[in-house]
């Protein structure tokens, strides 16, 4: 996730929910159109997420929560 807004890219999301093992997955499944985001396809593995939207893969549906950045890692 940024430091700057609550938004968090897609192959990111996709790595977090477990539904990609590495980002290389996660980007040839978003480019096939597999993914969808708000029930539309999505074929931009930058798509920004925020917090409610929803993701779609395989029968699968998450929705998108994000915690504050709190700036403790850096």
């Amino acid at each position: 996730m940024a430091k700057d807004d609550n938004t968090i890219r897609l192959d990111q999301f996709l790595k977090w929910a477990g539904v990609a093992q590495t980002g290389g997955e996660a980007k040839v499944l978003i480019q096939f159109g597999e993914v969808e985001v708000n029930g539309e396809v999505e074929t931009r593995r930058g798509r920004k997420l925020v917090e409610g939207d929803r993701v779609s893969f395989d029968g699968q549906a998450f929705t998108v929560t994000l915690a504050p950045y709190s700036g403790q890692y850096e």
